[in-house]
């Protein structure tokens, strides 16, 4: 990590520590950066998050809200949770801008409330790089001083080279570095598994960015953790933005020994993780059961085994 990267943070938090002084009750998250492969806060030392991602913000725009956010902070004990602002399916921010920013807004909200961390994820499949620059360059503006905050630029690439999404994370980047120091995380081709591309020609002139890698535990195993350990012997910093205990469709059997195998891979490598996800679509992925109130206060009664497993395991080990 550079002095500069290092300095900005410290910036960024001393004013954060400012703004909520006129407001004590408001946790503060400290700023975040990346050390070599590593996650690391303030002081140096490694951080491991662990959360929870929403579903797509155009699809389950009414779990997107404030008190939800906060119950999985209180009550799951996440560290993490990600808002998947929808961008090309019809009632996302391609077709419904205003309202889409106001759905990732919500979360913000939440989490700066609660104290813990958000990534705001541009959840597309395809390039638009000048809506992303737009939007990007928007938010690192409005949240400049805002450290809680963690910049997802594309959630799966999945027929672009590596290249193309290497030129357009460049892009990106630059945008958020006008205004925001903040961890920015790069997606990879094939859904984010293609990890090995990146390691043959990393983004290596820009701080403070990871790479995303996803996976399903019934369907991925050995082998794309094989890729993967290549890539952090190679040094790649890498945050699993996506994961789930089933298929790679979302549905299907859930695989616990897989799963167990994949978090304890996480835990190992020191490497954040995030599970799909806050919806309550008839899936297996999905975590909630239609019953579910739109803002927290989930029993067992209102959760599928995916989200008792995810809840569980989070409370499990941040405590």
């Amino acid at each position: 990590m550079k002095l500069t990267i290092k300095i900005l943070a410290i910036i960024a938090f001393s004013i954060s520590l400012a703004g909520c002084a006129k407001q004590p009750q408001t946790p503060v998250c400290q700023p975040l950066s990346v050390n070599g492969k590593f996650l690391t806060n303030a002081n140096g030392d490694t951080v491991v998050l662990r959360g929870v991602s929403y579903g797509w913000s155009n699809w389950w725009s009414q779990y997107y809200n404030v008190e939800s956010a906060q119950w999985l902070s209180s009550d799951w004990h996440c560290t993490v949770v990600r808002a998947a602002m929808g961008v090309e399916p019809f009632g996302g921010y391609m077709t419904n801008t205003e309202e889409s920013v106001k759905l990732v807004e919500a979360i913000i909200e939440g989490a700066i409330k609660s104290g813990i961390y958000v990534i705001v994820d541009w959840h597309s499949h395809g390039i638009h790089t000048a809506e992303a620059k737009q939007f990007f360059g928007t938010m690192a503006k409005k949240y400049a001083d805002c450290p809680n905050i963690i910049w997802e630029i594309y959630n799966e690439p999945v027929f672009q080279s590596w290249d193309a999404v290497r030129d357009y994370s460049i892009q990106i980047i630059d945008t958020i570095r006008v205004h925001n120091p903040n961890v920015i995380l790069v997606g990879c081709p094939h859904w984010d598994q293609d990890i090995h591309l990146v390691a043959e020609n990393p983004i290596t002139d820009r701080e403070n960015i990871m790479y995303t890698m996803h996976f399903y535990a019934a369907t991925h195993k050995d082998s794309l953790r094989n890729r993967y350990d290549s890539a952090l012997t190679a040094g790649l910093p890498i945050f699993v933005s996506e994961s789930a205990c089933c298929e790679a469709n979302g549905n299907g059997v859930i695989d616990l020994d897989e799963w167990n195998t994949w978090l304890n891979w996480c835990e190992t490598n020191k490497i954040s993780w995030v599970t799909w996800s806050i919806s309550s679509k008839e899936e297996t992925c999905s975590m909630l059961l239609p019953a579910a109130s739109n803002t927290g206060n989930w029993t067992d009664a209102d959760l599928r085994e995916s989200g008792k497993l995810t809840r569980d395991k989070i409370r499990e080990l941040n405590n």
